[in-house]
């Protein structure tokens, strides 16, 4: 009972929930934004990868402009949080597969970064981070006296 997660729950109903209503010729009914707006969405979708010195994370945001996007570092967690416009407005919509609206994703770090070192570059819908890592999470070389 300890792992037990509310929001995983409820993305999993809701995943149970679409099946069954696209299997009865409904279509997509419970928006996977639901999560999202707990906090806990999966948007934007990110790869995290570790090297020697850094963290590297690259986060896929097509369409967010810049200037609506707002990332921090706290400790183990860096946040990345914006909003998603559609872009047109007063139309009637036949297909709505990409969500809009405010977005805030949070992401947990391995080891301790130093926080007035990270950098990131956004372009064509991509943000590229890069996190060094903190001098007490590197490795350090010992040197083994011999007597």
């Amino acid at each position: 009972m300890a792992n037990w997660d509310l929001f995983r729950e409820m993305e999993s109903i809701g995943r149970e929930m679409d099946t069954i209503l696209r299997g009865a010729g409904f279509g997509r009914a419970i928006e996977p934004s639901f999560a999202a707006l707990a906090g806990r969405g999966r948007y934007p979708r990110v790869n995290l990868r570790e090297e020697a010195d850094a963290l590297y994370v690259e986060a896929l945001l097509p369409g967010v402009d810049a200037n609506a996007l707002e990332m921090t570092v706290l400790g183990n967690s860096l946040t990345l949080a914006g909003e998603r416009g559609s872009g047109v407005e007063d139309v009637t919509w036949h297909r709505r597969e990409r969500g809009t609206g405010r977005f805030l994703r949070a992401i947990d770090l391995p080891v301790d970064i130093d926080a007035d070192q990270v950098t990131a570059e956004y372009r064509d819908g991509v943000l590229n981070v890069k996190l060094p890592k903190a001098a007490s999470a590197q490795p350090k070389r010992i040197t083994i006296q011999s007597h």
